[in-house]
């Protein structure tokens, strides 16, 4: 299969300016919600902007979870997760009380600690992240890539291995994480320049 990416229309993310960024790399994507439209896709992308506990509610109303679980941990096909669409793997979100997510990865999404730091939140701006894992998503990239922030909330996974980028806000949080064909960013690279396209591309390329 040619590589299609589809971008998860679910109401919960910025998707225009995802599907935008993939075009300027010259990438074939879609938007879309209708399931048999992103089973086409080689590829799948979930954005997310606002309240982890409305993100996954959205995800439910248009029964897209058991059929992301299918085509995601079944069958293997490639996802990047971004921003809140990042923290929904996790096996729980505390925005707002205590909320389920998909449980793609064991862990919880949880306050950034800014007590004794003073710093404001959310965390916003550009953020170098330190890289734990190079491959496949930071290639061809600076040693501390840069990219552009905006969270609260940060995903504490249970296992570090996961971890493939950190980035620090006074304490060090997860910039991002992968197991196998599973990928996610709780940055915006969609907002990162050339970097953000870099990483996009990356991931494209992913088999």
């Amino acid at each position: 299969m040619a590589h299609l990416v589809a971008v998860i229309d679910y109401g919960s993310g910025n998707v225009q300016s995802v599907v935008n960024a993939f075009k300027a790399i010259d990438c074939p994507v879609i938007a879309s919600k209708d399931w048999q439209e992103l089973q086409g896709a080689s590829h799948l992308v979930l954005p997310g902007v606002g309240a982890f506990a409305h993100c996954m509610e959205q995800l439910r109303s248009l029964d897209l979870i058991d059929s992301l679980n299918r085509e995601v941990l079944e069958k293997g096909k490639p996802f990047l997760g971004i921003c809140v669409g990042h923290q929904l793997m996790a096996n729980l979100g505390k925005e707002f009380g205590n909320h389920e997510g998909m449980g793609w990865f064991a862990g919880e999404v949880e306050r950034i600690d800014n007590r004794t730091s003073g710093l404001r939140l959310p965390h916003v701006g550009w953020n170098n992240v330190e890289v734990a894992i190079t491959g496949p998503l930071y290639r061809k990239m600076s040693v501390e890539p840069c990219f552009y922030f905006v969270h609260s909330y940060h995903f504490v996974p249970e296992d570090a291995g996961v971890v493939s980028g950190r980035c620090e806000y006074n304490v060090k949080l997860t910039a991002s994480i992968q197991k196998d064909n599973i990928f996610g960013v709780q940055f915006h690279p969609e907002k990162s320049q050339s970097e953000g396209l870099q990483l996009l591309h990356n991931f494209a390329e992913v088999e």
